[in-house]
């Protein structure tokens, strides 16, 4: 074999440093270099796949390896080449191995070669703890600590020495909670000299309901929540009730495993209850696109792939993004692996269409105190519906004597014959008989004007007077009258006429006089039979038309009518108002000596002329309904009854509703997609859990619980591992993965990796108990020492504290800085839960964004304060105090940071900042002190928990003094900052001295220190 001289050359020079043979870790040493350099072209996805040789699997690897003969072996003979040709990586792909690096590579390959599976694949098994190196006198407080110092002894490091307890205090209540310690519980915690001391600071934060609002929001990056659809429409949703369901969970301690069924398939669980089904709202988090032209179906795919590649993220530590379209790159996934995840999530109903930000399926989500409103609600329609129940039992009794009462009331009221028509015709229109008696008008457009003519026989009978009834129909326009956009009509005559059928002759039958139900203005009823075709009778009310009328024609001498006559009634429209022309009517005759418009129904009055033991059921029914409404005190009780309805109703329409997950009845058939394109459906593929890892579960009739029971099975070695680092980061700034977001072969192997085996091993074993574990770690020794830089030498061997030798140091997120000023200042509000708020931000910020479409209306009092969790987040412009967030557009799972100038252009101009400073210098300068010296000592307990150095009070007294001079004489630029802020402040204060104390208190509000997580 020619190996190259240079190589060989340095390579010597190199064997002091590398380590030996025997300490060559595959994982930490091998597998790196080759998924760096080599597995791209020789991996997993066959479409790179070059020479059909794979270098991420051992069987792959040994046909170009002769363990323990690096000379003999392919591999070293390809990274040694000198021929262009024939080195690997190829000099074209900008790949190239060190010295050192392939060095190692020919020491592994003499040593045997030794393969290993992906560290984080493997299944989960707890190492034994490390006992305490010897001759060490560090604390060994817990199996954490013992696994630290193990591994910093390797490194010939110690431990910090533990923080003072200010420190300790502001640390611990900023980690558990989010917020500042207040100075008496930091003094409280100094004076406490009991052994548990500590201990029960952390029981103590730990029952905090700022606990689980601290928790909620990396959990809310993770989902991708916001308060907005996102895309150019932007469309405001109601997803807030599943926000507030995170906050509680983490206050309940809902053991992790149950919180992972629960948010993946809540709604297929047995007999799921509505919190269950809430919790779905995880996966409907995704950002909604309601843009014009969107293909529908192009839409839903997207909101599938955003689920499972959310799920992947998150309790997997996977980039299943990385294949959409083609095998995965580094890891042993494949796109048909993709699909099949992608499957367990195919079958929601959600189509895609539209940008509707409460896409069904959605839950009504109730406040407590709507909760409570409906419940008393209820209980109030139970106790009517007892008392009326009792009520109308007890008017069975009075049901005949009522009877005869209008019986007798009603003796003389006239009974309406329906006119039996046979024929009816019109001038310009088709009409047609319904069953009811009535006569409907078929056309649609309707003329302008038109006549109809109704003929009907008579047998022999007395007729005193004609009813016209206009009725409405749902062919009119809403329900009205006739065609007219107004649903009114003008009757400009009406003329009835007596015919015998004989000869065909036909005498008019004058009208002496009409009433009507109701008549508009200057168009009264008599003017359809003044002889006048300019006048008729209308009924509009100064709004379209939505009720029947009815009028009575009374003849001026009553018709006794012989066998062998008709009766012929013409109806005229011939207004200048087109259009106006009855739609539907009906005709019925009386022979009552003065017939009135009735009072009641002719139903109601024939059931009361009709023995009772010849009703029908109907007619039995009427007159019960009838007998009931004339009941004042029944009638009471049904509108209280129907009040409370109705106020429950109102309530309802009002509660937000959350978008949840449910599945299509018919399952959703699921295809690979070529290039991950909607429209382009490849092979059918079932849900299944990848082949790579363990799954003993039944997979025949896999869904979205199976998926929920899988992730956290004792055999999934991922989900506690990944669930674990992210905790571990949320205290210490990042996590014992750095890459918390890829746990794969591209992501970092951790120095610390049998620390956080058994971590999770601890955390799965131990009832995935969220608190305890959380517990377990801020009452280590490492997590308790200080972070300070004692060796600048050993600071420099591991500048980022990777083997944890001093406490995390690192910057607080802009949230948590708004909320530490509010809180330190007295401005933060209490209230929790409900619609997101509109804080301080600048003007125009959404209205530039949305081209004018969204205007941002700021909200007043104490909204203004409360936790930054509950800050309204817009998905195209997220908080603008909130730089170093997530966008919440995708699932982020690896924290920010920054310390660009922007951040101390917010922190020393936002509103907020200025107006917490005012309002804790107001609170200084109320208090009861003499000293300057005193007030900047109060000043820093309330924001650093601690009492200022010599220095310190030195330098702020100087600038006190130097400020005072500044402001002295310029009264209008000190109310000009005081002037900040809605909050009021305290006018009976020297506005000068209070912006001299404003301006100190925005300092060490900035100071490093701060800032910082100490």
């Amino acid at each position: 074999m020619r190996v190259s001289k240079r190589f060989a050359g340095f390579a010597l020079s190199l064997l002091a440093g590398i380590c030996a043979a025997a300490d060559i870790d595959f994982t930490r040493d091998i597998r790196p270099i080759l998924s760096e350099n080599c597995v791209f072209c020789h991996g997993p996805d066959e479409a790179t796949r070059e020479a059909d040789l794979r270098l991420d699997t051992e069987a792959g690897a040994l046909a170009v390896i002769d363990p323990e003969h690096s000379g003999d072996s392919e591999l070293f003979r390809r990274l040694t080449s000198e021929d262009a040709d024939e080195l690997m990586p190829p000099p074209d792909s900008n790949r190239r191995l060190t010295p050192p690096q392939i060095e190692l590579i020919r020491q592994w390959i003499d040593v045997g070669a030794k393969w290993e599976q992906h560290w984080s694949f493997r299944p989960l098994v707890a190492p034994p703890v490390p006992p305490s190196p010897a001759g060490s006198d560090a604390t060994v407080r817990n199996p954490i600590d013992a696994f630290v110092q193990h591994r910093l002894a390797e490194q010939g490091l110690r431990p910090a020495p533990q923080a003072d307890r200010p420190t300790l205090i502001r640390r611990l209540s900023l980690d558990l909670t989010g917020l500042p310690p207040t100075p008496a519980e930091v003094d409280a915690f100094v004076a406490d000299n009991s052994a548990d001391a500590y201990e029960r600071l952390v029981e103590r934060l730990l029952d905090s309901p700022a606990y689980g609002q601290r928790m909620a929001w990396d959990w809310l990056d993770a989902a991708r929540y916001a308060d907005t659809n996102g895309y150019q429409g932007d469309r405001e949703r109601t997803m807030w009730p599943w926000r507030d369901w995170v906050v509680r969970a983490f206050n309940d301690n809902l053991p992790f495993d149950q919180f992972t069924r629960w948010q993946i398939a809540g709604d297929l669980l047995p007999d799921a209850s509505e919190e269950q089904i809430l919790a779905t709202g995880f996966l409907r988090n995704h950002m909604i696109n309601g843009e014009g032209g969107r293909i529908p179906e192009e839409n839903r795919v997207e909101y599938v792939m955003d689920m499972s590649e959310t799920m992947g993220t998150v309790w997997l530590g996977l980039t299943l993004n990385c294949c959409r379209c083609h095998d995965h790159k580094y890891d042993p996934l494949t796109n048909e692996e993709y699909y099949q995840f992608f499957a367990f999530f195919n079958q929601t109903p959600v189509t895609g269409g539209g940008g509707d930000p409460q896409t069904a399926p959605n839950l009504a989500v109730p406040s407590d105190a709507q909760r409570q409103e409906l419940a008393d609600i209820d209980r109030a329609v139970a106790d009517l519906d007892a008392e009326i129940q009792a009520l109308t039992d007890s008017l069975l009794d009075r049901q005949a004597d009522w009877e005869q009462s209008q019986r007798e009331r009603l003796a003389d009221a006239a009974v309406w014959r329906r006119l039996s028509t046979q024929d009816v015709q019109a001038t310009a229109s088709e009409l047609k008989i319904l069953d009811d008696g009535s006569v409907l008008s078929l056309s649609n457009p309707a003329p302008d004007n038109d006549t109809y003519t109704v003929s009907a026989p008579l047998d022999p009978q007395r007729i005193t007077g004609l009813r016209l009834e206009t009725l409405r129909h749902e062919s009119f326009p809403e329900n009205s009258l006739s065609h007219a956009g107004s649903g009114n009509f003008v009757l400009t005559a009406i003329e009835v006429w007596l015919e015998e059928e004989a000869s065909g002759e036909a005498t008019p039958v004058p009208i002496d006089a009409a009433k009507a139900t109701f008549e508009q203005p200057s168009h009264g009823v008599d003017k359809a039979f003044d002889d006048n075709p300019k006048t008729g009778w209308a009924v509009y009310e100064g709004r379209r038309v939505d009720r029947s009328h009815a009028a009575v024609f009374r003849f001026t001498e009553p018709l006794q009518i012989e066998a062998g006559y008709r009766l012929k009634v013409i109806l005229r429209h011939e207004s200048v108002h087109v259009r106006h022309n009855i739609g539907r009517f009906r005709l019925s005759l009386t022979d009552v000596p003065q017939p009135q418009l009735p009072t009641v129904s002719d139903a109601l009055l024939a059931a009361l002329r009709t023995p009772a033991e010849q009703r029908s059921d109907d007619q039995r029914k009427l007159l019960r309904t009838t007998h009931h409404e004339s009941v004042p005190e029944l009638q009471t009780l049904q509108q209280r009854r129907a009040e409370r309805l109705k106020r429950r109703q109102a309530i309802r329409a009002a509660m937000p509703k959350v978008m949840v997950m449910g599945d299509m009845e018919k399952p959703r058939p699921t295809f690979m997609l070529e290039r991950g394109l909607y429209n382009q459906p490849g092979d059918p593929v079932q849900p299944r859990l990848p082949a790579f890892l363990p799954a003993s579960l039944d997979q025949q009739n896999a869904n979205r619980l199976t998926l929920a029971n899988w992730l956290v099975s004792d055999e999934n070695p991922l989900t506690t591992r990944v669930t674990v680092n992210r905790f571990w980061q949320q205290l210490f700034g990042v996590g014992l993965v750095k890459t918390t977001e890829d746990f794969g072969a591209q992501g970092e192997i951790p120095v610390q990796m049998d620390l956080l085996n058994w971590l999770a091993s601890h955390f799965r074993d131990n009832g995935w108990d969220v608190k305890d574990l959380m517990r377990l770690i801020v009452t280590s020794h490492t997590y308790r020492q200080s972070s300070k830089i004692r060796d600048l030498a050993v600071a420099q061997r591991d500048p980022e504290n990777r083997l944890l030798s001093r406490g995390a140091r690192y910057r607080l997120p802009a949230w948590m800085l708004r909320d530490q000023v509010l809180a330190a200042s007295g401005l933060l509000s209490p209230v929790a839960e409900g619609p997101a708020i509109n804080t301080y931000q600048p003007a125009g910020v959404w209205e530039e964004a949305s081209f004018g479409k969204k205007k941002y209306r700021q909200d007043e009092g104490e909204k203004l304060y409360r936790r930054s969790l509950y800050v309204f987040w817009r998905r195209i412009i997220a908080p603008t105090m909130f730089f170093d967030s997530a966008s919440r557009q995708t699932c982020t799972v690896n924290q920010s940071r920054t310390n660009t100038p922007l951040h101390a252009l917010q922190t020393l101009n936002n509103t907020i900042y200025v107006e917490a400073a005012r309002v804790l210098a107001e609170a200084v300068l109320q208090a009861d002190l003499e000293r300057d010296a005193q007030r900047i000592e109060m000043v820093f307990r309330r924001l650093l928990a601690r009492d200022p150095e010599q220095a310190e009070q030195a330098i702020l007294l100087a600038g006190l003094k130097r400020t005072r001079t500044q402001y002295a004489g310029r009264m209008e630029e000190a109310r000009k900052l005081l002037a900040i802020g809605q909050s009021p402040r305290d006018r009976a204060l020297d506005p000068i001295e209070h912006a001299v104390w404003t301006n100190l208190c925005l300092a060490v509000s900035n100071l490093d220190e701060t800032l910082n997580h100490e």
